[in-house]
């Protein structure tokens, strides 16, 4: 091994330790402290759901209602 192996191995080990505690830690609190902005930046690098345009939308209730004649009348002609 390199001269990490022998004399460096706990530093290297006590780093390793200090940047698995720190990392998450420095993520959380800077979500938490400003979550709406801070999220919506993270989030808004990518866009995972792209919806498709919007179809026409179903007649109402009442419109149904005055088109029932209409359409009993096509379906006993035929």
């Amino acid at each position: 091994m390199s001269s990490l192996g022998a004399s460096g191995g706990w530093l290297l080990e006590l780093g390793k330790f200090a940047a698995y505690l720190t990392v998450p830690a420095a993520v959380t609190f800077a979500i938490a402290t400003d979550s709406k902005t801070t999220l919506y930046k993270l989030m808004g690098f990518r866009s995972y759901v792209v919806y498709p345009p919007e179809g026409p939308r179903p007649p109402s209730l009442e419109e149904l209602r005055e088109m029932a004649p209409e359409i009993r009348q096509k379906s006993n002609s035929q």
